[in-house]
């Protein structure tokens, strides 16, 4: 079933206009991860916890209105939380959700008829899984924290500006930053506050998110709190595509101009770069004074889709199968994605020298990992000197280890969860 819905969205995409079919692949391919996981592992469902301690309501952030904290449909912003037990109780997770971005007027208004877009699409439960989830089998380091799910519904990772709204009757809300500061304030009213411990996570466009924000998260906490934050998947390359275009630097400038994000940004790199280069964690990460874990697959799915090899840089579709199961390959193809990795160890070589730095940079075909049993923390994830994804982030925030971890090449590493696009 869930290959049916993806076969679906690759035709679909082929009828998209180029400017936006970044925007709408970056968002729907992480919709349609959470049914591939679970369609394809359901004859290991043990690995999960699906009870009905983990499936959580949605709240809508409740002074919206008058904050002016809206979706880009006008909507009210929405997260899902769980309250902290036990020895948990004065302790906090967040968790941004991911889902790509939208850099034209003609794909934020369609992303406005999305759950990316507007809470009236949004699931009214969740199941809390992975990171977030209450099992201590499966998150023995987080499980009985105060959890949050934010919803991401502005599509410039939290960091539009209203400034840079339309008025010629689109009815776009830019409204990204008015977001996380309102939602801020809500849960810092719930208790967040008063955080022993705290710890601020997302997920591709979410960790991007993560990765703008986390100081400003840690100036809310109390000062004698430990916080710190966690980007999976998010990590976004400033690379050239396979026929030497930067298509990605181009899409991060109209999101950048589009939706008004440079206030958001760090100032000492909009004064050495050009701005919307910005948005590329390579750009920015040492500014960031909070300690910092980085997880990324060195073979990301999706980068590999949209930065190294998008479809206007194919349109022979000789990377076609390549790209929808690494498998299929040839060796000239694991040859460029090599020199990929390669590129991600490059940009990240200062940042592992730093003491309170922590990554885990796996060679798995996959895009997010840490929201789901089977690659955070499971029987069968994904491991690095034996040691899970949550082990390692667990080992890293509470000091146990110093962590920094990097797998070999592809195809050496046996416990990946390499994505397969071609199962039908």
């Amino acid at each position: 079933m869930a290959n049916h819905r993806l076969r679906a969205l690759f035709c679909w995409r082929k009828l998209t206009k180029r400017d936006w079919a970044i925007a709408f692949v970056g968002f729907t391919t992480i919709v349609f991860i959470y049914t591939l996981f679970f369609d394809y592992r359901t004859d290991q469902a043990s690995s999960l916890d699906l009870s009905d301690n983990d499936v959580v309501d949605l709240t809508l952030l409740h002074n919206a209105e008058e904050r002016g904290a809206f979706c880009l449909d006008g909507s009210s912003p929405g997260y899902h939380f769980k309250k902290g037990f036990g020895s948990g109780s004065s302790n906090w997770l967040l968790h941004i959700e991911g889902g790509g971005w939208c850099n034209t007027i003609e794909s934020c208004s369609f992303r406005k008829t999305t759950a990316l877009g507007s809470s009236n699409f949004m699931q009214r439960q969740v199941h809390f899984a992975g990171i977030l989830s209450s099992d201590p089998s499966q998150n023995a380091d987080f499980f009985n924290w105060n959890k949050v799910k934010i919803r991401y519904c502005d599509g410039a990772s939290l960091a539009g500006h209203p400034e840079s709204e339309l008025k010629n009757g689109t009815r776009l809300f830019f409204r990204g930053q008015l977001i996380w500061e309102a939602l801020m304030d809500e849960l810092l009213s719930l208790g967040m506050s008063n955080a022993k411990q705290a710890l601020l996570s997302g997920c591709s466009a979410g960790g991007l998110a993560t990765l703008i924000h986390c100081d400003d998260f840690r100036d809310l906490m109390p000062k004698q709190a430990t916080v710190k934050c966690l980007a999976d998947a998010s990590f976004f390359l400033e690379e050239q595509d396979v026929l030497g275009k930067r298509t990605m630097e181009s899409f991060y400038h109209d999101v950048f101009h589009l939706q008004g994000v440079a206030k958001s940004l760090h100032k000492d790199c909009l004064s050495r770069v050009e701005p919307s280069k910005c948005l590329f964690p390579q750009e920015f990460i040492k500014s960031i004074r909070t300690p910092l874990f980085i997880v990324n697959p060195a073979y990301d799915f999706w980068q590999i889709r949209n930065i190294l090899v998008p479809d206007a840089s194919d349109p022979h579709n000789n990377w076609r199968q390549c790209k929808l199961n690494i498998h299929s390959c040839n060796p000239d193809q694991i040859e460029i994605l090599h020199g990929f990795r390669n590129s991600l160890l490059k940009a990240l070589s200062e940042f592992q020298q730093i003491e309170d730095r922590g990554m885990f940079i796996n060679s798995c075909f996959v895009h997010c990992q840490t929201w789901a049993a089977e690659t955070w923390h499971s029987f069968n994830s994904p491991r690095i000197n034996n040691k899970t994804i949550a082990q390692s982030v667990g080992d890293w925030y509470f000091n146990r280890n110093a962590v920094k971890l990097t797998d070999c090449p592809y195809p050496c590493n046996p416990t990946c969860y390499n994505m397969d696009f071609t199962r039908g």
